[in-house]
């Protein structure tokens, strides 16, 4: 049998007016959730710890010797239930295969990833490139099944193509690629009676960026409109500016601003960024430059 992380663990910890005790962690399954509520009818559930509280100054202590001694009992019951249950009702699917425990091998997929992460105890297997999940999760991942196979045939190599061609008939992808290539241009436009600042980090509707230049080049209208509407709504004169993506030693370096943006600052494209915004477009960045980075060394 594959080998399997059992994820129960015990830390003591006081509940936060004082009371010793210690809190328990492990996969929801409700017969487990019942015979831990039997052993230990004082514990109660903790949202904020995403586990069970047990008090006592002896708490850590019972946990342990009732992990060692009920535990193994507890996922072999539970696994037998599992196998029960699937007899009883089996999924039948090109995606499931059954040995020791589910194996589950799909197309890549993360809204396949996603369910199956929240399934008790299902894990990655990196040597067989499978999802492994316990019979005791059956009930789970019986529930979860349908979201699972319906995603794993849409990302079948098949409905890929298929996808990608009605995308590519469609008048919407004519207008991502036309928004694409006005986007490698590395141009925006600014009103002429509120120029932004070179040089500086400033947030517009497409992120953050450095301008760099104003070339003093009237923008078109039309073209402004198409791909800038939330600039092209004013009266104004527009011209255009060069700009960059700011580096994450320019992000972190750049001040925030006390309150958010004004509708006005709204409405003329650029402003100054909230700390929480900078925080994200630091993540960003840094990601970004770490990638970069690994591919010139790939290089």
């Amino acid at each position: 049998m594959a080998d399997e992380t059992v994820e129960f663990s015990v830390t003591p910890r006081d509940a936060g007016d004082g009371a010793a005790g210690a809190i328990a962690a492990f996969p929801y399954d409700r017969m487990t959730v019942e015979r831990f509520r039997e052993a230990f009818p004082r514990a109660r559930w903790r949202d904020d710890l995403q586990a069970w509280f047990v008090p006592g100054t002896r708490a850590e202590k019972r946990l342990t010797t009732w992990m060692g001694r009920q535990w193994s009992g507890v996922l072999a019951y539970a696994d037998q239930r599992g196998r029960d249950a699937f007899a009883f009702e089996p999924i039948t699917s090109p995606y499931l295969e059954v040995a020791d425990d589910f194996v589950v091998r799909t197309p890549y997929s993360r809204d396949v990833i996603a369910e199956l992460r929240a399934v008790p105890w299902a894990r990655w297997d990196p040597a067989s490139k499978a999802w492994r999940v316990p019979f005791r999760s059956f009930e789970e991942l019986s529930k979860r099944w349908p979201a699972i196979e319906a995603a794993a045939r849409l990302a079948e190599p098949e409905e890929r193509r298929k996808r990608q061609e009605s995308r590519k008939s469609s008048p919407e992808h004519e207008e991502r690629r036309a928004a694409e290539a006005e986007r490698r241009r590395n141009r925006y436009p600014v009103p002429e009676d509120a120029l932004p600042p070179l040089d500086r980090v400033v947030m517009t509707p497409g992120g953050s960026v450095v301008f760099e230049e104003i070339s003093g080049e009237i923008a078109d209208p039309a073209t402004a409109a198409r791909f800038y509407p939330a600039v092209a709504n004013g009266a104004t004169t527009l011209l255009w500016a060069r700009w960059r993506r700011p580096t994450h030693a320019e992000l972190v370096e750049t001040w925030p601003a006390r309150v958010p943006p004004s509708p006005a600052e709204l409405a003329r494209g650029w402003w100054q960024p909230v700390i929480e915004v900078l925080r994200e477009q630091r993540r960003k960045a840094a990601s970004l430059e770490r990638a970069q980075a690994t591919r010139r060394a790939k290089a």
